[in-house]
Protein backbone atom coordinates (compact mmCIF):
# COMPACT_ATOMS: atom_id res chain seq x y z
CA UNK A 1 0.00 0.00 0.00
CA UNK A 2 1.29 3.47 -0.92
CA UNK A 3 2.39 5.77 1.87
CA UNK A 4 2.16 9.57 1.81
CA UNK A 5 5.22 11.36 0.54
CA UNK A 6 7.23 13.49 2.94
CA UNK A 7 6.79 16.49 0.64
CA UNK A 8 3.06 16.59 1.44
CA UNK A 9 3.80 17.91 4.99
CA UNK A 10 6.81 20.06 4.08
CA UNK A 11 7.15 23.81 3.69
CA UNK A 12 9.73 25.79 1.73
CA UNK A 13 12.32 27.70 3.79
CA UNK A 14 14.72 30.32 2.44
CA UNK A 15 18.11 30.34 4.16
CA UNK A 16 21.37 32.25 4.23
CA UNK A 17 24.72 31.26 5.70
CA UNK A 18 28.42 30.72 5.10
CA UNK A 19 30.10 27.69 3.56
CA UNK A 20 33.36 26.10 4.71
CA UNK A 21 35.43 28.71 2.84
CA UNK A 22 33.54 31.60 4.45
CA UNK A 23 31.59 32.60 1.34
CA UNK A 24 27.99 33.73 1.80
CA UNK A 25 25.57 31.23 0.29
CA UNK A 26 21.78 31.22 0.19
CA UNK A 27 18.98 29.10 -1.19
CA UNK A 28 15.71 27.31 -0.53
CA UNK A 29 15.03 23.97 1.12
CA UNK A 30 11.93 21.85 1.63
CA UNK A 31 11.55 20.60 5.21
CA UNK A 32 8.98 20.01 7.93
CA UNK A 33 10.46 22.62 10.29
CA UNK A 34 13.17 25.26 10.70
CA UNK A 35 15.14 22.93 12.99
CA UNK A 36 15.36 20.31 10.23
CA UNK A 37 16.65 22.97 7.80
CA UNK A 38 19.40 24.00 10.22
CA UNK A 39 20.37 20.38 10.90
CA UNK A 40 20.50 19.51 7.18
CA UNK A 41 22.62 22.54 6.32
CA UNK A 42 24.96 21.95 9.26
CA UNK A 43 25.63 18.43 7.94
CA UNK A 44 26.51 20.01 4.57
CA UNK A 45 29.06 22.28 6.28
CA UNK A 46 26.98 25.46 6.08
CA UNK A 47 27.00 27.88 9.04
CA UNK A 48 23.41 29.14 9.01
CA UNK A 49 22.68 32.81 9.73
CA UNK A 50 19.02 33.13 8.74
CA UNK A 51 16.15 30.73 8.05
CA UNK A 52 12.72 31.99 7.06
CA UNK A 53 9.59 30.09 6.09
CA UNK A 54 8.25 31.27 2.74
CA UNK A 55 4.64 32.30 2.42
CA UNK A 56 2.51 30.84 -0.37
CA UNK A 57 2.18 34.24 -1.97
CA UNK A 58 5.95 34.67 -2.27
CA UNK A 59 6.38 31.22 -3.75
CA UNK A 60 3.62 31.83 -6.26
CA UNK A 61 5.19 34.94 -7.79
CA UNK A 62 7.48 32.94 -10.06
CA UNK A 63 5.18 30.91 -12.31
CA UNK A 64 5.84 27.93 -14.56
CA UNK A 65 5.49 30.28 -17.53
CA UNK A 66 8.26 32.48 -16.12
CA UNK A 67 10.59 29.48 -15.78
CA UNK A 68 9.72 28.33 -19.32
CA UNK A 69 10.46 31.80 -20.76
CA UNK A 70 13.74 32.00 -18.83
CA UNK A 71 14.81 28.57 -20.14
CA UNK A 72 14.06 29.54 -23.74
CA UNK A 73 15.96 32.84 -23.39
CA UNK A 74 18.96 31.11 -21.83
CA UNK A 75 18.98 28.45 -24.56
CA UNK A 76 18.82 31.07 -27.31
CA UNK A 77 21.63 33.21 -25.87
CA UNK A 78 23.93 30.28 -25.13
CA UNK A 79 23.45 28.93 -28.67
CA UNK A 80 24.45 32.41 -29.87
CA UNK A 81 27.70 32.17 -27.90
CA UNK A 82 26.79 34.37 -24.93
CA UNK A 83 28.67 33.19 -21.77
CA UNK A 84 26.54 31.65 -19.02
CA UNK A 85 26.98 34.37 -16.39
CA UNK A 86 26.41 37.14 -18.91
CA UNK A 87 23.25 35.38 -20.10
CA UNK A 88 21.99 35.24 -16.51
CA UNK A 89 22.73 38.93 -16.11
CA UNK A 90 20.85 39.86 -19.30
CA UNK A 91 17.79 37.72 -18.55
CA UNK A 92 17.67 38.68 -14.87
CA UNK A 93 17.87 42.42 -15.47
CA UNK A 94 15.43 42.22 -18.37
CA UNK A 95 12.78 40.20 -16.54
CA UNK A 96 9.41 41.95 -16.29
CA UNK A 97 8.68 40.03 -13.07
CA UNK A 98 10.82 41.38 -10.21
CA UNK A 99 10.67 38.03 -8.40
CA UNK A 100 12.19 36.29 -11.43
CA UNK A 101 14.98 38.86 -11.53
CA UNK A 102 15.82 38.29 -7.85
CA UNK A 103 15.75 34.52 -8.30
CA UNK A 104 18.10 34.61 -11.30
CA UNK A 105 20.52 36.98 -9.57
CA UNK A 106 20.69 34.62 -6.58
CA UNK A 107 21.39 31.67 -8.89
CA UNK A 108 24.03 33.69 -10.74
CA UNK A 109 25.73 34.48 -7.41
CA UNK A 110 25.86 30.78 -6.54
CA UNK A 111 27.40 29.94 -9.92
CA UNK A 112 29.96 32.76 -9.57
CA UNK A 113 31.05 31.37 -6.19
CA UNK A 114 31.81 27.95 -7.68
CA UNK A 115 28.55 26.00 -7.59
CA UNK A 116 27.55 23.91 -10.59
CA UNK A 117 24.48 25.25 -12.38
CA UNK A 118 22.37 22.19 -11.52
CA UNK A 119 23.33 22.53 -7.84
CA UNK A 120 22.29 26.18 -7.87
CA UNK A 121 18.93 25.20 -9.38
CA UNK A 122 18.44 22.43 -6.79
CA UNK A 123 18.41 25.07 -4.03
CA UNK A 124 15.06 26.29 -5.40
CA UNK A 125 12.86 23.16 -5.62
CA UNK A 126 9.75 25.30 -5.70
CA UNK A 127 10.66 26.48 -9.22
CA UNK A 128 13.05 23.85 -10.64
CA UNK A 129 11.91 20.25 -10.29
CA UNK A 130 14.01 17.09 -10.38
CA UNK A 131 13.54 16.64 -14.14
CA UNK A 132 14.80 20.16 -14.82
CA UNK A 133 17.87 19.77 -12.59
CA UNK A 134 18.73 16.31 -13.94
CA UNK A 135 18.69 17.53 -17.54
CA UNK A 136 20.83 20.54 -16.70
CA UNK A 137 23.29 18.25 -14.91
CA UNK A 138 23.42 15.95 -17.97
CA UNK A 139 24.08 18.97 -20.20
CA UNK A 140 26.89 20.21 -17.95
CA UNK A 141 28.58 16.81 -17.82
CA UNK A 142 28.37 16.27 -21.59
CA UNK A 143 29.32 19.85 -22.47
CA UNK A 144 26.09 20.42 -24.40
CA UNK A 145 24.25 22.67 -21.95
CA UNK A 146 22.91 24.93 -24.72
CA UNK A 147 21.40 21.93 -26.57
CA UNK A 148 19.87 20.50 -23.38
CA UNK A 149 18.38 23.88 -22.42
CA UNK A 150 16.87 24.12 -25.90
CA UNK A 151 15.29 20.65 -25.55
CA UNK A 152 14.14 21.48 -22.04
CA UNK A 153 12.55 24.74 -23.21
CA UNK A 154 10.75 22.90 -26.04
CA UNK A 155 9.52 20.27 -23.60
CA UNK A 156 8.23 22.90 -21.16
CA UNK A 157 6.56 24.91 -23.93
CA UNK A 158 4.71 21.85 -25.23
CA UNK A 159 3.67 20.86 -21.70
CA UNK A 160 2.43 24.39 -20.99
CA UNK A 161 0.51 24.39 -24.28
CA UNK A 162 -1.36 21.20 -23.32
CA UNK A 163 -2.20 22.55 -19.85
CA UNK A 164 -3.37 25.87 -21.30
CA UNK A 165 -5.56 24.06 -23.84
CA UNK A 166 -7.31 22.02 -21.17
CA UNK A 167 -7.70 25.02 -18.85
CA UNK A 168 -9.21 27.13 -21.63
CA UNK A 169 -11.64 24.33 -22.47
CA UNK A 170 -12.79 24.10 -18.85
CA UNK A 171 -12.83 27.84 -18.13
CA UNK A 172 -15.81 28.68 -20.36
CA UNK A 173 -18.31 26.10 -19.04
CA UNK A 174 -17.28 26.65 -15.41
CA UNK A 175 -17.60 30.44 -15.68
CA UNK A 176 -21.00 30.16 -17.40
CA UNK A 177 -22.29 27.73 -14.76
CA UNK A 178 -21.07 30.03 -11.95
CA UNK A 179 -22.86 33.00 -13.54
CA UNK A 180 -25.97 30.85 -14.03
CA UNK A 181 -25.96 29.91 -10.34
CA UNK A 182 -25.64 33.56 -9.30
CA UNK A 183 -28.47 34.60 -11.65
CA UNK A 184 -30.66 31.77 -10.35
CA UNK A 185 -29.92 32.77 -6.75
CA UNK A 186 -30.85 36.40 -7.50
CA UNK A 187 -34.12 35.29 -9.11
CA UNK A 188 -34.94 33.04 -6.14
CA UNK A 189 -34.09 35.65 -3.50
CA UNK A 190 -35.47 38.84 -5.08
CA UNK A 191 -37.70 38.15 -8.11
CA UNK A 192 -39.81 35.17 -7.00
CA UNK A 193 -40.84 36.77 -3.65
CA UNK A 194 -42.18 39.76 -5.61
CA UNK A 195 -44.31 37.41 -7.74
CA UNK A 196 -45.43 35.63 -4.57
CA UNK A 197 -46.82 38.88 -3.19
CA UNK A 198 -48.81 39.42 -6.39
CA UNK A 199 -50.14 35.84 -6.41
CA UNK A 200 -51.32 36.10 -2.79
CA UNK A 201 -54.14 38.39 -3.99
CA UNK A 202 -55.36 35.97 -6.70
CA UNK A 203 -57.57 33.95 -4.37
CA UNK A 204 -57.13 30.86 -6.53
CA UNK A 205 -55.05 27.66 -6.40
CA UNK A 206 -51.62 28.04 -7.97
CA UNK A 207 -50.16 25.49 -10.42
CA UNK A 208 -47.85 22.80 -9.05
CA UNK A 209 -44.66 24.07 -10.75
CA UNK A 210 -45.27 27.54 -9.32
CA UNK A 211 -45.70 26.14 -5.81
CA UNK A 212 -42.43 24.18 -6.15
CA UNK A 213 -40.48 27.25 -7.32
CA UNK A 214 -41.99 29.36 -4.51
CA UNK A 215 -41.04 26.72 -1.91
CA UNK A 216 -37.46 26.67 -3.20
CA UNK A 217 -37.43 30.47 -3.14
CA UNK A 218 -38.61 30.52 0.49
CA UNK A 219 -35.77 28.16 1.41
CA UNK A 220 -33.25 30.36 -0.45
CA UNK A 221 -34.49 33.53 1.27
CA UNK A 222 -34.38 31.91 4.72
CA UNK A 223 -31.00 30.16 4.29
CA UNK A 224 -29.10 31.98 1.53
CA UNK A 225 -26.10 32.70 3.77
CA UNK A 226 -25.91 29.01 4.78
CA UNK A 227 -26.11 27.89 1.13
CA UNK A 228 -23.29 30.19 -0.01
CA UNK A 229 -21.20 29.35 3.08
CA UNK A 230 -21.72 25.60 2.52
CA UNK A 231 -20.75 25.84 -1.17
CA UNK A 232 -17.69 28.04 -0.47
CA UNK A 233 -16.59 25.93 2.50
CA UNK A 234 -17.15 22.70 0.58
CA UNK A 235 -15.06 23.87 -2.37
CA UNK A 236 -12.28 25.09 -0.06
CA UNK A 237 -12.24 21.82 1.90
CA UNK A 238 -12.26 19.80 -1.32
CA UNK A 239 -9.30 21.58 -2.92
CA UNK A 240 -7.41 21.78 0.40
CA UNK A 241 -7.78 18.02 0.89
CA UNK A 242 -7.00 17.29 -2.75
CA UNK A 243 -3.75 19.25 -2.54
CA UNK A 244 -2.52 17.74 0.74
CA UNK A 245 -3.99 14.23 0.99
CA UNK A 246 -2.32 11.42 -0.98
CA UNK A 247 -5.40 9.10 -0.83
CA UNK A 248 -7.54 11.97 -2.16
CA UNK A 249 -5.07 12.62 -4.99
CA UNK A 250 -5.04 8.92 -5.87
CA UNK A 251 -8.84 8.80 -5.93
CA UNK A 252 -9.19 11.97 -8.04
CA UNK A 253 -6.51 10.88 -10.53
CA UNK A 254 -8.25 7.53 -11.04
CA UNK A 255 -11.64 9.23 -11.30
CA UNK A 256 -10.33 11.78 -13.83
CA UNK A 257 -9.36 9.00 -16.24
CA UNK A 258 -12.83 7.42 -15.99
CA UNK A 259 -14.87 10.58 -16.61
CA UNK A 260 -17.04 10.46 -19.72
CA UNK A 261 -15.65 12.64 -22.55
CA UNK A 262 -13.17 14.49 -20.29
CA UNK A 263 -11.43 11.29 -19.17
CA UNK A 264 -10.16 10.50 -22.66
CA UNK A 265 -8.75 14.01 -23.07
CA UNK A 266 -6.97 13.78 -19.71
CA UNK A 267 -5.56 10.33 -20.61
CA UNK A 268 -4.17 11.61 -23.93
CA UNK A 269 -2.65 14.66 -22.24
CA UNK A 270 -1.02 12.41 -19.63
CA UNK A 271 0.36 10.08 -22.32
CA UNK A 272 1.70 13.10 -24.22
CA UNK A 273 3.57 14.34 -21.15
CA UNK A 274 4.83 10.82 -20.31
CA UNK A 275 6.25 10.13 -23.77
CA UNK A 276 7.56 13.70 -24.21
CA UNK A 277 9.48 13.44 -20.93
CA UNK A 278 10.88 10.03 -21.90
CA UNK A 279 11.98 11.39 -25.27
CA UNK A 280 13.65 14.45 -23.73
CA UNK A 281 15.47 12.49 -21.01
CA UNK A 282 16.65 9.71 -23.32
CA UNK A 283 17.81 12.17 -25.99
CA UNK A 284 19.86 13.91 -23.28
CA UNK A 285 21.78 10.69 -22.70
CA UNK A 286 20.19 9.88 -19.33
CA UNK A 287 20.10 6.08 -18.76
CA UNK A 288 16.63 4.58 -19.12
CA UNK A 289 16.26 3.46 -15.49
CA UNK A 290 17.26 6.90 -14.21
CA UNK A 291 15.04 8.62 -16.80
CA UNK A 292 12.00 6.71 -15.58
CA UNK A 293 12.33 8.42 -12.17
CA UNK A 294 11.53 11.76 -13.79
CA UNK A 295 9.05 10.36 -16.32
CA UNK A 296 6.64 9.09 -13.67
CA UNK A 297 6.57 12.35 -11.75
CA UNK A 298 6.16 14.44 -14.91
CA UNK A 299 3.08 12.49 -16.02
CA UNK A 300 0.97 14.38 -13.48
CA UNK A 301 -1.29 11.39 -12.74
CA UNK A 302 -0.97 8.88 -9.91
CA UNK A 303 -2.07 5.94 -12.08
CA UNK A 304 0.78 6.51 -14.53
CA UNK A 305 3.20 7.36 -11.74
CA UNK A 306 2.57 3.97 -10.14
CA UNK A 307 2.74 2.26 -13.54
CA UNK A 308 6.13 3.90 -14.14
CA UNK A 309 7.43 2.57 -10.83
CA UNK A 310 6.50 -0.95 -11.92
CA UNK A 311 8.09 -0.38 -15.33
CA UNK A 312 11.33 0.83 -13.69
CA UNK A 313 11.39 -2.22 -11.42
CA UNK A 314 10.97 -4.63 -14.36
CA UNK A 315 13.42 -2.80 -16.65
CA UNK A 316 16.08 -2.78 -13.91
CA UNK A 317 15.78 -6.60 -13.70
CA UNK A 318 16.29 -7.12 -17.44
CA UNK A 319 12.83 -6.78 -19.03
CA UNK A 320 12.41 -4.72 -22.18
CA UNK A 321 10.63 -1.38 -21.86
CA UNK A 322 7.81 -2.52 -24.17
CA UNK A 323 7.07 -5.66 -22.15
CA UNK A 324 7.18 -3.73 -18.88
CA UNK A 325 4.78 -1.10 -20.26
CA UNK A 326 2.45 -3.79 -21.58
CA UNK A 327 2.30 -5.48 -18.16
CA UNK A 328 0.89 -2.32 -16.55
CA UNK A 329 -2.22 -2.37 -18.76
CA UNK A 330 -2.51 1.43 -18.98
CA UNK A 331 -0.79 2.11 -22.32
CA UNK A 332 -2.66 1.89 -25.68
CA UNK A 333 -1.48 -0.53 -28.37
CA UNK A 334 -0.28 2.26 -30.64
CA UNK A 335 2.04 3.56 -27.92
CA UNK A 336 3.39 0.07 -27.23
CA UNK A 337 4.03 -0.61 -30.92
CA UNK A 338 5.88 2.67 -31.44
CA UNK A 339 8.01 2.14 -28.33
CA UNK A 340 8.79 -1.42 -29.50
CA UNK A 341 9.94 -0.09 -32.88
CA UNK A 342 12.06 2.52 -31.11
CA UNK A 343 13.72 -0.12 -28.93
CA UNK A 344 14.46 -2.45 -31.85
CA UNK A 345 15.83 0.32 -34.08
CA UNK A 346 17.77 2.10 -31.34
CA UNK A 347 15.71 5.26 -31.84
CA UNK A 348 13.67 5.28 -28.64
CA UNK A 349 13.97 9.04 -28.21
CA UNK A 350 12.75 9.73 -31.75
CA UNK A 351 9.84 7.27 -31.59
CA UNK A 352 8.65 8.41 -28.17
CA UNK A 353 8.84 11.98 -29.45
CA UNK A 354 6.60 11.06 -32.39
CA UNK A 355 4.13 9.42 -29.99
CA UNK A 356 4.12 12.63 -27.96
CA UNK A 357 3.50 14.69 -31.13
CA UNK A 358 0.57 12.41 -32.01
CA UNK A 359 -1.08 12.70 -28.58
CA UNK A 360 -0.51 16.45 -28.42
CA UNK A 361 -2.33 16.79 -31.76
CA UNK A 362 -5.06 14.48 -30.44
CA UNK A 363 -5.46 16.68 -27.35
CA UNK A 364 -5.76 19.80 -29.54
CA UNK A 365 -8.47 18.19 -31.67
CA UNK A 366 -10.30 16.76 -28.65
CA UNK A 367 -10.31 20.09 -26.82
CA UNK A 368 -11.62 21.91 -29.90
CA UNK A 369 -14.38 19.31 -30.33
CA UNK A 370 -15.16 19.47 -26.62
CA UNK A 371 -15.47 23.26 -26.72
CA UNK A 372 -17.87 23.04 -29.65
CA UNK A 373 -19.92 20.38 -27.84
CA UNK A 374 -20.07 22.22 -24.51
CA UNK A 375 -21.63 25.42 -25.86
CA UNK A 376 -24.99 23.94 -26.95
CA UNK A 377 -25.09 21.71 -23.86
CA UNK A 378 -24.65 24.71 -21.56
CA UNK A 379 -27.29 26.66 -23.45
CA UNK A 380 -29.73 23.77 -23.00
CA UNK A 381 -29.00 23.57 -19.26
CA UNK A 382 -29.43 27.32 -18.81
CA UNK A 383 -32.64 27.27 -20.87
CA UNK A 384 -34.12 24.45 -18.82
CA UNK A 385 -33.23 25.94 -15.41
CA UNK A 386 -33.82 29.66 -15.89
CA UNK A 387 -36.54 29.22 -18.53
CA UNK A 388 -38.29 26.69 -16.30
CA UNK A 389 -38.34 29.15 -13.39
CA UNK A 390 -39.75 31.94 -15.57
CA UNK A 391 -42.46 29.71 -17.06
CA UNK A 392 -43.43 28.42 -13.61
CA UNK A 393 -43.88 31.97 -12.35
CA UNK A 394 -45.97 33.03 -15.37
CA UNK A 395 -48.28 29.99 -15.32
CA UNK A 396 -50.70 31.62 -12.81
CA UNK A 397 -50.93 34.68 -15.04
CA UNK A 398 -51.75 32.49 -18.06
CA UNK A 399 -54.34 30.64 -15.95
CA UNK A 400 -55.90 33.90 -14.82
CA UNK A 401 -56.06 35.14 -18.40
CA UNK A 402 -57.84 31.94 -19.47
CA UNK A 403 -60.43 32.35 -16.69
CA UNK A 404 -61.10 35.96 -17.65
Amino acid sequence: MATPKKDDAQAVFSWEGKDKSGRIVRGELKAVSEAVVRTTLRRQGVLVNKVKKQSLSRGGKVTAKDVTLFTRQMATMMKSGVPLLQAFDIVGKGAANAAVGRLLMDIKTDVETGSALNQAFRKYPLHFNQLYCNLVEAGEQAGILDTLLDRLATYMEKTQAIISKIKSALFYPISVLVVAFIVTAVIMIFVVPAFKQVFSNFGADLPGPTLVVMAISDYFVANWYLIFAAIGGGLYAFFYTWKRSLPMQMFMDRLALRLPVFGEVIRKATLARWTRTLSTMFAAGVPLVEALDSVGGASGNYVYREATRKIKSEVSTGSSLTVAMQNTGVFPNMTLQMIAIGEESGQLDSMSGKVADFYEAEVDDAVDALSSLMEPMIMVILGVVIGGIIIAMYLPIFKLGAVV
